[in-house]
């Protein structure tokens, strides 16, 4: 499983934070249960939240960058991609990692990656938060952002 090992957000405190969740809306059910777990974990650290839907993974870093750059700590990028029976999987995939990448990099604030990129939709289901799942990948993106910035807070500080 993709889980094992991963580490626990438990305890953070994220009093103090604005995060912004930018989240596709493909894949209506996944992403759902993606948001749903970003927006549990947020509230039980703390977080200021501002959601910001847009249509597709592929418009998710331009988004992410605005907010950072409009002051935000933190954002969690959240997205659903299936393999179909043309490269355009590997075209959206390749685009929305590299470009959050670039993002966090370039504004130097933390970007929590819940992008799902995925054979087929159970895998999906298997990972967005839902009853049933054996992972939370929207809780974990958006625990992920919130260690970071906390780091992040603690250099500056």
């Amino acid at each position: 499983m993709a889980g094992e090992g991963r580490p626990e957000g438990t305890g953070l405190d994220a009093a103090g934070l604005r995060i912004a969740v930018v989240h596709g809306r493909w894949h209506e059910q996944i992403a759902a249960g993606l948001l749903e777990g970003a927006r549990r974990a947020l509230a039980e650290m703390g977080a200021e939240v501002t959601e910001l839907p847009v249509p597709g993974s592929f418009e998710l870093p331009v988004v992410a960058q605005a907010a950072l750059e409009a002051g935000h700590d933190g954002a969690v990028a959240l997205g659903v991609i299936i393999r179909g029976g043309t490269p355009h999987f590997e075209y959206v995939s390749e685009a929305a990692t590299l470009g959050l990448t670039e993002v966090a990099v370039r504004t130097g604030k933390p970007v929590g990656f819940g992008v799902l990129t995925l054979d087929d939709e159970q895998q999906g289901l298997d990972r967005a938060g839902l009853p049933g799942s054996k992972e939370d990948k929207g809780r974990e993106a958006a625990e992920a952002v919130v260690e970071a910035a906390l780091a992040l807070r603690s250099l500056r500080s």
